[in-house]
């Protein structure tokens, strides 16, 4: 996966449990590979410098994460409590690149929103008490259909069990 990326792109790790679990962390520099945002990201003060902040994670030259279900029709499910990821997964980011389990495949798009409610956003939750002292929601979510710029999305689909 990290040869899919430019040397020297900025790129934003989206905060992932799939991405812990390859030894992508969120705020890991790769200085020889490619600069992180989410490293920039946690050296600004999120009350004087929120402005920088949303203009820094909107547009990075890649954006690395995974998804919460695929369809087999190819409908992409990416759920948020915050929706930081969103923007660039949607248009901003030049590339993006999903690691998924493949156990996030599912049949319909109702199948997504229930692995979704039932399953990926109790362990989130979980996750996020622990680390925050409180709970995930579902706030906003990306359904993915296709894509106007071909190359732009690439999914690296893993025959283990990884992530939400």
């Amino acid at each position: 996966m990290l040869d899919l990326i430019p040397s020297g792109a900025e790129v934003y790790n989206s905060p992932s449990r799939t991405l812990e679990l390859i030894g992508l962390t969120e705020d890991v520099e790769h200085p020889t590979r490619f600069q992180s945002v989410r490293a920039q990201l946690l050296a600004l003060d999120r009350v004087t410098q929120r402005n920088e902040m949303r203009k820094l994670g909107a547009s990075p030259d890649v954006l690395v994460g995974s998804v919460h279900a695929i369809t087999e029709q190819g409908e992409i499910m990416v759920a948020s409590a915050v929706g930081s990821q969103l923007g660039p997964a949607a248009s901003g980011a030049g590339m993006v690149i999903w690691v998924v389990g493949t156990h996030k495949l599912v049949h319909t798009l109702e199948d997504g929103f229930r692995r979704i409610r039932e399953h990926s956003l109790p362990l989130e939750s979980e996750r996020t008490q622990r680390e925050y002292n409180q709970p995930s929601a579902i706030n906003k979510l990306l359904i993915v259909n296709g894509e106007a710029y071909p190359g732009r999305i690439t999914i690296v689909l893993a025959k283990q069990q990884l992530g939400f």
